[in-house]
């Protein structure tokens, strides 16, 4: 059974940073793309960034480029998002999700909120 948990989420101040991490189990996790999305309030769920499987690229959406950084631990099945400047418009649920045998996995999310 593939599971996804989240976690690292909080409230953080403009210009903070947060670390967000993602475990995943009941999959080959090194094998499957990781996917970060969001969700703020009140708006559609949008993409955020991907890590492919080995060796491992990365991909993000242009509002967090340059501030965000994505990457991949296989040893612990976790998949991180590193998330610096951080600004209102970042507050969110933040999702990670694979896509394994066909079927899109997400998990609880986890709430980051950005205020001062």
């Amino acid at each position: 059974q593939v599971q996804l948990v989240e976690s690292g989420g909080g409230l953080v101040q403009p210009g903070g940073s947060l670390r967000l991490s993602c475990i995943g189990s009941g999959f080959i996790f090194s094998e499957y793309a990781m996917n970060w999305f969001r969700q703020p309030p009140g708006q559609e769920r949008e993409w955020v960034a991907t890590i492919s499987s080995v060796p491992g690229s990365t991909a993000f959406a242009d509002t967090v480029k340059g501030r965000f950084t994505i990457s991949r631990d296989n040893a612990k099945n976790t998949v991180y998002l590193q998330m610096n400047d951080l600004n209102a418009e970042d507050t969110a649920v933040y999702y990670c999700s694979a896509r394994v045998r066909r079927h899109d996995y997400w998990g609880q999310g986890t709430q980051v909120t950005v205020s001062s």
